[in-house]
């Protein structure tokens, strides 16, 4: 078959060789530098995991750790699932996915349209933890006969995929001319693979990997400490860890920027309505980073941003206008989280640790006239207890005080930035929300709002 007539004998020939596309709205006036997005959607999974999930499999196949009639199992944020799902389909194997409960509904919903077995795990846990997808994945691997975990993270066929393929195609594109690649950074296969590549052709190229707030990497590549603390919950998806995957080469990726979560949804609708793209959170990180990062470019720069995966997986979300304005997403005029925290005397948070005594917690809160408190565990927020919570505790049994925080502890508080509207964390605030978490990110500081908090700013 004549492969320049695009006939393909199955859909596993579709993947790669996608469009360049210029970038003209969202940077018209910030800089003269020419922005391309490398619209991965255009894969048969719509997403960039196509590339290197096709790999994994083959790799896997040559070397006898996949094998005929096998089971994959993977935990996948759904991209990876997608494309392993197809190529299982057209190779002939089962697939069980594991995934968090912070997914949208609608990757989960494609992955079993494609026959998949989806299992959804809470995400505000430590990887160690059993019921983390890492470990839920982990133990299937032990207990279901003949298969095979890809385990994307630290399988380093998945830059490698990208080294073979990502790269070759940029450097193709754009002649050679291509001077920064700017990539949303997860497992680290695409902008690492990729990376690597254009920076033996040229090691002038800048690599810039986009981070966001909650995640380990930004940190770790300026300091090279790994901190607990900067590990929190956070809302976008398909970027940032809490550990280092393998796959992440730091010496590859000139630096990070981080972008808020509010960022990246604003910017993720921006992209379909001003470029015509409709492309996923991961491009508006993305491309909210580099917006964030112009003043660092020249005139006669060329920069590529890759736009992962598809904006249909995030129905429900980013392009979903209740979501956004239950997020506090939407910009609106009026008092914030930011008027709110400027009016407590004592607004910075202290927090205590899940394995603490009860009556550390009675004695910190009483302390500091604290009505809650986050629980952390090696110092990642992890739950919340309030003052109706220890008084029921010690009411029923005084000898609870030296029983652990984490025998009474609750979900953690929801977590906003500080530029939220009252109006938005007023609606977060229910009989089993007591309080909100807000972010300073300029300042890296936390705080906590609760009704009373509202009503005194208020008045």
């Amino acid at each position: 078959m004549n492969p320049t007539k695009h006939v393909y004998d199955n859909i596993l020939g579709t993947i790669g060789n996608t469009p360049l596309v210029r970038i003209n709205s969202i940077t018209k006036g910030l800089t003269k530098a020419k922005i391309y997005a490398k619209v991965e959607t255009f894969n048969p999974g719509n997403s960039i995991k196509d590339r290197m999930a096709l790999k994994m499999i083959e790799d896997a196949e040559k070397d006898g750790r996949l094998k005929p009639g096998g089971t994959i199992i993977e935990g996948t944020s759904g991209n990876t699932g997608m494309g392993l799902a197809i190529a299982a389909i057209i190779k002939g194997y089962k697939c069980i996915f594991t995934t968090t409960d912070k997914q949208s509904k609608e990757k989960v919903d494609a992955l079993k349209a494609f026959g998949a077995e989806v299992i959804v795990c809470p995400t505000n846990v430590d990887p160690e933890d059993p019921r983390s997808y890492y470990s839920v994945s982990s133990r299937l691997i032990k207990e279901v006969p003949n298969s095979w975990k890809p385990n994307q993270y630290d399988n380093l066929s998945n830059s490698q995929a990208h080294y073979e393929q990502t790269g070759p195609e940029l450097w193709e594109q754009t002649e050679g001319k291509i001077t920064h690649l700017v990539v949303g950074v997860g497992t680290g296969g695409t902008i690492c693979g990729t990376g690597k590549y254009l920076k033996e052709k040229n090691p002038n190229i800048k690599i810039w990997g986009i981070d966001t707030y909650g995640s380990v990497f930004k940190k770790y590549k300026e300091t090279g400490i790994f901190d607990k603390n900067e590990i929190y919950p956070y809302i976008t998806e398909g970027i940032g860890e809490d550990f280092l995957p393998q796959n992440v080469d730091f010496n590859i990726i000139d630096l990070f920027e981080k972008v808020t979560d509010k960022d990246a949804a604003i910017m993720t609708a921006r992209i379909t309505k001003e470029e015509g793209i409709f492309a996923g959170n991961s491009a508006g990180s993305a491309m909210a980073g580099l917006v964030q990062l112009i003043p660092n470019l020249k005139e006669d720069d060329l920069v590529v941003v890759i736009f992962h995966d598809h904006g249909t997986r995030y129905l429900g979300k980013m392009f979903n206008e209740d979501w956004m304005r239950e997020k506090g997403f939407f910009q609106r005029k009026g008092q914030t989280a930011k008027d709110v925290v400027s009016t407590m005397k004592h607004a910075e948070i202290k927090s205590i640790e899940l394995k603490e005594p009860i009556e550390k917690a009675v004695k910190i809160m009483r302390e500091n006239d604290f009505s809650q408190m986050p629980v952390t565990n090696n110092g990642r927020i992890v739950g919340s207890i309030n003052e109706l919570q220890l008084f029921d505790c010690l009411i029923h049994n005084p000898d609870n005080k030296t029983s652990a925080v984490e025998t009474i502890m609750q979900p953690a508080f929801p977590f906003v930035d500080i530029s939220t509207p009252i109006e938005s964390l007023s609606s977060m605030l229910t009989p089993a929300n007591p309080a909100v978490m807000v972010r300073e990110f300029t300042t890296d500081s936390n705080f906590i709002i609760t009704r009373h908090d509202i009503i005194k700013a208020l008045c």
